[in-house]
């Protein structure tokens, strides 16, 4: 059996001011592969995709990865080259049973609404009717009827924050080889939720809610269950939250299915989103729960999550800590790539004057002239996003540094990203669980890695670009008339 295999994934916040040109893409390609350069096993899910492929003696090809840290509009002249790249593989591959891809959800580029869809589309002229696409996304995607129509089948991520790439892909595998085998044949409805948020599957609520989908796959006719939450700062008509499923040959049960349990998630919407503090009572809490902890208070900074399309160099909790002369804190990621290059050349050991974060925009907050200690430098480094199965994910932060100022450890990036897990502290020399508060620029994704650790999560709606609480975000393409929170109960319209 021939597997042709790709990837193109960014996240596109329409309220970011950073724009995402093809030189922020990370390749990776064929001859990356073949030379050694990286390999697959290091990449989910391919890592899944290409071990069950060759135990099974299929020829698995692998095409292109190319990922883009979450950000503004996609330029079209970057988003038809890598689409083109891919594709014309794909054309030149001759022949194929198979196409998995690993694609986002939420990409938007210039002149494109849905990049997803239209590579789909695309994808489909090539190869045919016959061949199945069978495609992953990230749970944080805007399913359209464009996507449902053109690929064989479709399963999101299940959990947030994202540990379960892997897992999913390893599902995807199976219904692709069973449907390419004429075992089944996938038949996909979606269930529109009317509902915009961020849900986190830690939480009980939607952690019983996952348990229920898993649960349902295991019903007669059902092959898979997801709940694409939607990506809240992606400005689209066809943003909000929708139930995924895909039955075997049965359009009527996977409709009835994704309708009672699109109104199961619904019926829990008070009851899943982010419990979000504003910034000084967040802050307050947390240093008061640090005089009798033991461990690490960890305040989630929410509103600058690079993961979200923030730019990750807002400065507010920071001006904070030190102006109420907190010690024993730390706080990363900071994206000052200026500062990095500056700590470099000055060396460990070093003492200089920085004006650190705030240069982005209003949302960032000012500058900080700080007098600070150079801890540590990590060239080239890349953190670590740990999974369910396999190997964790790694996400490159560029020449990365540790600074210290007035009690505060401070980590500077030289690319921008969010925090992932504790991991980078001890990196950088830093003795993480001797802390007393640890500000984490992320929204969720931090939380498998850091909870063991802390003695309480706490998270903070920050000022910043990607505010948490959804009435907050300047919507102008979605409507908000027939959506909650805007709507307490939209279905009664």
């Amino acid at each position: 059996m021939k597997i042709f295999s790709g990837c193109l994934v960014t996240e596109t916040n329409t309220f970011s001011p950073i724009p995402t040109g093809l030189e922020d893409f990370i390749q990776i390609r064929t001859d990356d592969i073949t030379t050694g350069t990286h390999n697959l096993n290091d990449i989910p899910p391919f890592d899944v995709w290409q071990s069950k492929a060759r135990a099974r003696g299929d020829d698995f090809i692998f095409s292109s990865f190319a990922y883009a840290q979450p950000a503004g509009l996609t330029t079209r002249l970057a988003y038809e080259h890598l689409r083109d790249e891919l594709l014309n593989h794909l054309r030149d591959s001759g022949p194929v049973d198979i196409v998995l891809l690993f694609l986002h959800g939420a990409m938007m580029a210039q002149g494109y609404d849905d990049c997803e869809g239209d590579m789909l589309v695309r994808a489909r002229k090539i190869v045919g009717p016959d061949v199945t696409i069978a495609v992953e996304l990230d749970l944080h995607c805007h399913l359209t009827q464009q996507m449902i129509r053109s690929a064989t089948l479709m399963n999101t991520f299940k959990e947030y924050p994202h540990v379960d790439v892997s897992a999913r892909g390893k599902e995807l595998f199976d219904m692709a080889i069973d449907a390419h085998m004429g075992n089944t044949k996938p038949t996909m409805a979606l269930f529109d939720c009317k509902m915009v948020g961020m849900y986190p599957t830690t939480a009980p609520d939607m952690r019983g809610f996952v348990d229920t989908m898993m649960e349902t796959e295991t019903k007669k006719g059902v092959l898979s269950v997801s709940f694409g939450h939607g990506f809240p700062f992606g400005d689209i008509p066809d943003e909000g939250g929708k139930m995924l499923v895909v039955t075997d040959n049965d359009k009527p049960l996977a409709e009835s299915i994704a309708k009672e349990l699109g109104l199961q998630v619904f019926g829990l919407r008070h009851r899943i989103g982010f419990d979000s503090l504003p910034m000084e009572e967040a802050l307050s809490k947390a240093v008061t729960l640090a005089e009798t902890n033991t461990r690490p208070v960890v305040i989630a900074d929410q509103s600058d999550n690079p993961g979200g399309g923030a730019p990750g160099d807002s400065t507010f909790a920071l001006r904070w800590l030190l102006e109420n002369k907190i010690q024993d804190a730390a706080i990363a990621i900071i994206y000052d790539p200026q500062t990095v290059k500056f700590a470099k050349t000055a060396g460990v050991g070093a003492e200089l004057s920085v004006r650190l974060g705030g240069k982005t925009g209003p949302t960032s907050g000012d500058p900080l002239d700080l007098d600070v200690t150079v801890k540590a430098v990590a060239l080239a480094y890349k953190h670590r996003f740990p999974q369910e199965q396999g190997k964790p994910a790694l996400f490159p932060l560029g020449d990365t540094v540790a600074i210290h100022c007035s009690g505060i450890d401070i980590i500077v990036s030289s690319i921008r990203g969010q925090c992932f897990s504790p991991c980078i502290f001890d990196d950088l020399g830093i003795p993480v669980k001797e802390k007393k508060l640890l500000i984490i620029k992320s929204a969720q994704h931090f939380y498998g890695a850091f909870a063991p650790i802390a003695s309480e999560v706490i998270y903070m709606a920050a000022p910043g670009a990607v505010p948490p609480i959804m009435q907050q975000v300047p919507y102008k393409r979605m409507t908000t008339a027939d959506k909650y929170p805007w709507v307490d109960n939209p279905f009664l319209l």
